[in-house]
């Protein structure tokens, strides 16, 4: 770009008379150019954050490319894929991307590749040194964001827990792991508690299923009980009908 700075491109390019849903083109154009570069350029970087703020649709533009470019990473040069992970740091260090975005991203050995392992390596290097390792930690531990980290910390079994802590303490940054080595020394007691849980549930369940047929056996035995004593009053009917008969023999 020709401008001096990234303000004066940026005024430019807003002067520039869109139709309306041509803004994602904006933001294409400037992820574009950013990648094409030699190394990174903190310009690009500026520039998009003055978008993201002045006008919403284009932070929300810039989140369907970061959606985009993550999930056709494998298909960028180291470079490019440099480029638009520094590009997309700089835009969730200074807040012009909502943080919510990382939930696209699913640190597994399964669900990455060689590719995506360079960006998010590079994207978290970034932001530790943008933001450093306090402060990133304590925005990665926000209890309301949670739900969008979770698959960045996995929890749902021991192997990806350890994948993750194994991942971001080779690329230097495992003070952000604490709270999930905390939660892989305590899993095999989570465990048993939720396997219990389970195993009383189930007994509960068996348990109120045999006061059912046992309810349901009780009006059997009455039955059994009535055609007894139906059966002993016809008994008795019958006898009678037998000794009145005899009798009226012995009359004649």
């Amino acid at each position: 770009m020709s401008s001096v700075d990234f303000e004066e491109a940026g005024h430019k390019l807003l002067k520039i008379k869109l139709e309306p849903g041509q803004e994602m083109e904006l933001c294409v154009m400037l992820l574009e150019c950013c990648s094409q570069e030699r190394t990174y350029l903190r310009y690009y970087g500026l520039l998009g954050q003055r978008f993201c703020m002045i006008n919403k649709v284009h932070q929300e533009n810039f989140e369907k490319c970061f959606v985009q470019q993550y999930s056709m990473i494998h298909r960028l040069e180291t470079n490019k894929l440099r480029n638009v992970a520094k590009f997309f740091a700089h835009l969730l260090g200074t807040d012009a991307l909502p943080w919510h975005v990382l939930a696209y991203i699913r640190l597994t050995e399964e669900d990455t590749t060689s590719s995506s392992r360079i960006f998010i390596k590079i994207l978290f290097q970034e932001l530790s040194e943008h933001l450093g390792i306090r402060l990133l930690n304590e925005r990665l531990t926000d209890p309301s964001m949670q739900d969008s980290y979770d698959s960045i910390f996995p929890k749902d079994n021991p192997k990806n827990t350890r994948f993750a802590i194994n991942f971001f303490t080779s690329i230097g940054l495992g003070g952000i792991t604490e709270n999930l080595r905390e939660y892989l020394k305590h899993m095999p007691r989570l465990i048993m508690q939720q396997q219990k849980a389970v195993s009383d549930s189930e007994s509960e369940s068996s348990g109120s299923s045999d006061s059912n047929s046992e309810s349901e056996s009780e009006p059997s035995s009455s039955d059994e009980s009535d055609s007894d004593s139906n059966g002993r009053h016809k008994k008795r009917r019958s006898e009678s009908d037998r000794k009145e008969r005899h009798k009226k023999r012995r009359r004649d």
